[in-house]
């Protein structure tokens, strides 16, 4: 797990200010950490393109230059000339040790692009836009210095200085930002990075369901109830998802007869044994609020998705105290006008996801929140966590319902629901990046029997 920030000039404040660390020294930090990357991983005299700014971005990559220039053909390409204290210095020194610049660009084996950093906020003009629309067909190792330029840089990798910033978790940003490496300046990123309320969830986070009490049976691993709706397939693959994650027994609950797997039950009520209940995958407009209110007349933990977020039954989902919503994009869409917190357009929520996360967590501090995209937001009360591991591969119809079945799996057997979602939403990427198969071919199934071989 790693920490995420919205800006970090104040924490290069307190380098300054606490551990006596000028600016030139992190600079020179910044620069060493991507010329120890390059010199990982390309040949000595491999053909590297630098493209720089005006400023303190442009000032990383004419550093980067100049401790590369002997060993790597290197080359300066300057966007705009130097502006900044710094990148004026940095050009002095470049120039003072032979760091050659280049009037075009070419094909070449490393692109660095160092034109704007995090602290650009404008608008590109019409020849920025022309020029990063070259870098990005050239015939390259694209490596973004620090933050890919206005997130329209396509980076195969980027080294970013210090620590994890927010805006390169935002959905649009993961089409940029490649790989991203952590550098550090000077001091360890542990001393480095302050508190804060937002995480990056890694791979190894995952806390897989452990049986580790021999005298137990099928009762010791609790019983989640599963809402089968109008379009019952999409309940059976949450129940097949949940008995595969470890729930001891799984039951689906309907009016409707149909063929079910073997392995799952069937009723027409809610079980008195159950131990959490997963509602909304295929829900459709069967149920009646008044049927729905007997499914949700009890204190059970509650896995909320789908059809559930455009009806006003979520808001007595919303004062459980235990409960998981999973929405996507456009079901929180629906989500935020019901709670009267927003009426906006999807567009406004990928924008702003982590602004609408934060506002209805306030306003709902014993909710857990799974918000669904490139980027999955995790996040309960003042507790915020991305899970970036996701691929395209996911994007198939009923993923999510594979998803709520994990979550309610593990909220059957115990689980605090803010642990459900985190550890459901782990697996649930791992297995995707664990498939063999072509991104294409993935489906439900192929996740459901994946989630065995975690």
């Amino acid at each position: 797990m790693q920490k995420l920030f919205d800006e970090v000039a104040s924490l290069d404040r307190r380098c300054y200010e606490e551990f006596f660390l000028s600016e030139d020294i992190l600079m020179e930090h910044a620069a060493s950490g991507m010329a120890e990357y390059i010199r990982n991983n390309f040949a000595k005299n491999s053909k590297i393109i630098v493209v720089c700014g005006s400023g303190n971005n442009g000032a990383d990559g004419i550093a980067l230059a100049r401790l590369l220039h002997g060993d790597f053909d290197t080359s300066l390409f300057y966007a705009k000339e130097p502006s900044s204290k710094m990148a004026l210095l940095q050009a002095k020194r470049a120039q003072s040790v032979g760091v050659k610049e280049s009037k075009e660009l070419k094909d070449c084996d490393v692109l660095v692009d160092a034109i704007v950093g995090t602290g650009f906020s404008g608008e590109f003009s019409e020849e920025l836009k022309n020029l990063i629309n070259k870098m990005n067909s050239l015939v390259a190792f694209k490596i973004a210095c620090d933050v890919p330029s206005g997130y329209k840089f396509i980076a195969d990798v980027t080294l970013t200085m210090g620590a994890l910033k927010k805006r390169m978790f935002l959905d649009e940003a993961k089409e940029s930002v490649g790989e991203i490496k952590v550098l550090d300046l000077g001091i360890s990123r542990d001393i480095y990075e302050k508190e804060s309320n937002w995480s990056v969830l890694d791979l190894d986070d995952l806390k897989l369901p452990n049986r580790v009490k021999k005298d137990s049976h099928k009762g010791s691993y609790g019983h989640l109830a599963v809402v089968s709706g109008e379009m019952c397939g999409a309940g059976i693959m949450s129940a097949l998802s949940a008995l595969r994650f470890g729930s001891g027994l799984v039951t689906l609950v309907g009016f409707e007869k149909i063929e079910i797997p073997h392995c799952l039950m069937y009723s027409h009520k809610l079980p008195k044994n159950a131990t959490a209940l997963a509602i909304g995958m295929g829900l459709g407009a069967e149920f009646s609020t008044l049927e729905l209110e007997k499914f949700l007349d009890n204190t059970l933990p509650v896995i909320a998705d789908a059809d559930i977020f455009y009806m006003q039954t979520i808001l007595e989902i919303l004062k459980r105290e235990r409960v998981v919503l999973t929405p996507h994009a456009k079901e929180f869409v629906s989500l935020l006008k019901i709670t009267n917190l927003a009426d906006i357009t999807i567009q406004e929520v990928q924008k702003n996801r982590f602004k609408y996360v934060e506002e209805f967590c306030k306003m709902f501090p014993n909710v857990t929140l799974l918000l669904k995209g490139a980027n999955v937001i995790i996040a309960k009360g003042s507790e915020f966590y991305i899970n970036p591991h996701g691929t395209s591969a996911l994007a198939k119809g009923g993923s999510g319902d594979v998803l709520s079945g994990l979550i309610g799996a593990l909220l059957a057997q115990g689980y605090q629901p803010l642990d459900a979602a985190i550890n459901a939403s782990l697996a649930h990427t791992k297995t995707a990046l664990n498939y063999r198969g072509a991104d294409f071919s993935l489906t439900p199934d192929d996740l459901i029997d994946g989630i065995g071989r975690l």
